[in-house]
């Protein structure tokens, strides 16, 4: 099995920056060190035109892992140092296509040449490797334009580099390139893909997750960061914010008619997430509303629920269909958990005939019933707080938790 020394990354929608470009590969830099942190023998050296992974031993297949969920990536392939002979150059390539090759492939050789008084030039390494793979690979077909598997030798000062892999990344732009943002998941299909599509625009978010015990389970609260955790692959961490929430759902449902309910408890969440925004420094609100799909997502209802903020409120996956949002939970991973049945406190406090075309001075005259700067603020006050990273497990301990106590 070949050993690869390097991979060789290149950028996608980053060549299109201008100005800005050094600056967004300088964040890819970082993003690519959080997800390998625990690889300290690699080393990473962003360049203009691409960027090089050492691995200096570390497994790629691990690295491959990593790579391909790190936003702002379009492709990258997995290289071989060697010497700068023919020898090396012939034996290597051997290797290289007798692992990756399958009967019925198409293939070209491409050189490079930055070292120009390399002994041979591009032409020269084309035919003699091409030659060279026809005599010991049988039922070899080259094909120039579109071939399945191209052969890339880079003949450098240093040495040769040797790769037939073009593997895709995710595409998107770097985490943290657009700014930062506040994010609202709860525990179901949408606002999880809401998040993966916010980050690959480059925002870079904190969940806020209102939760209301003892009407929702610490089951439920430990399948949302399970959620973040599973995210935090596409950006190395994400901070979780949760917020205390069952102080006013119990008053709302006291105090107000039932139809406006779900409008006014959505009120306090934006809200409340405005207020987290501001002091954490974000720009704008995310959340996973699609038009129409609730009571709470039709348009009158995103009317009287916006009322409360001026800042920005992004849906990403507003004019989505549902099979279109199952898809992509499913392609990152977080469909499974997301329909586990742990309920949130949208679920539990939901009327049964909610108002779909709530009116706006209805919602104000019944907000202004409430003691609304209080509630916020003991809410604000219990708020906590905590970084989440790649794979941590939340429900297993949860489970054993429960184990121990009975």
């Amino acid at each position: 099995m070949i050993k690869y020394t390097e991979v060789m990354v290149r950028y996608g929608e980053l060549s299109t920056k201008g100005k800005n470009r050094k600056d967004f590969i300088g964040r890819l830099a970082g993003n690519v060190t959080k997800v390998l942190n625990d690889f300290p023998e690699i080393e990473i050296h962003p360049r203009h035109d691409r960027m090089h992974i050492v691995l200096n031993g570390a497994p790629f297949e691990e690295i491959d892992k990593r790579l391909k969920k790190v936003f702002g990536i379009q492709t990258y392939s997995p290289a071989v140092k060697i010497p700068k002979t023919l020898e090396d150059i012939e034996k290597t390539s051997l290797e290289l296509m007798k692992e990756t090759f399958k009967e019925g492939m198409t293939f070209k050789v491409n050189t490079r040449r930055s070292d120009h008084k390399f002994e041979y030039d591009t032409n020269q390494l084309n035919i003699m490797v091409g030659d060279y793979l026809f005599d010991h690979i049988d039922n070899l077909k080259a094909e120039m334009k579109h071939p399945d598997i191209v052969l890339r030798i880079e003949v450098r000062q240093d040495a040769v580099y040797l790769s037939n892999q073009l593997i895709h990344g995710v595409g998107g732009m770097p985490v943290g390139t657009a700014g930062k943002a506040i994010m609202m998941l709860s525990g179901g299909i949408d606002s999880p893909v809401a998040s993966y599509l916010a980050m690959k625009r480059g925002v870079d978010i904190e969940m806020v997750h209102f939760f209301s015990p003892p009407y929702t389970t610490d089951k439920a609260l430990a399948k949302a960061k399970q959620l973040t955790s599973i995210l935090a692959n596409y950006c190395g961490k994400i901070n979780f914010i949760a917020v205390p929430f069952a102080e006013i759902q119990e008053t709302i449902k006291e105090k107000l008619p039932e139809g406006y309910l779900m409008t006014i408890q959505r009120r306090f969440m934006l809200q409340l997430a405005d207020r987290i925004r501001a002091q954490r420094g974000g720009l704008a609100i995310f959340n996973g509303e699609s038009v129409g799909q609730v009571a709470s997502q039709t348009l009158q209802s995103m009317v009287a629920i916006n009322d409360v903020t001026t800042t920005p409120v992004i849906r990403p996956v507003a004019t989505m269909d549902k099979t279109e949002i199952i898809k992509l939970a499913e392609d990152i991973g977080t469909f499974d958990l997301s329909i586990q049945p742990f309920e949130d406190c949208c679920t539990i406090f939901a009327p049964p005939r909610p108002k779909t075309k709530p009116k706006l001075d209805k919602a104000r005259e019944y907000e202004a019933r409430l003691d609304v700067e209080g509630l916020i603020e003991r809410a604000m006050a219990g708020i906590e707080i905590t970084p989440i990273y790649p794979n941590q497990e939340f429900l297993e301990d949860q489970v054993q938790e429960d184990m121990d106590l009975l």
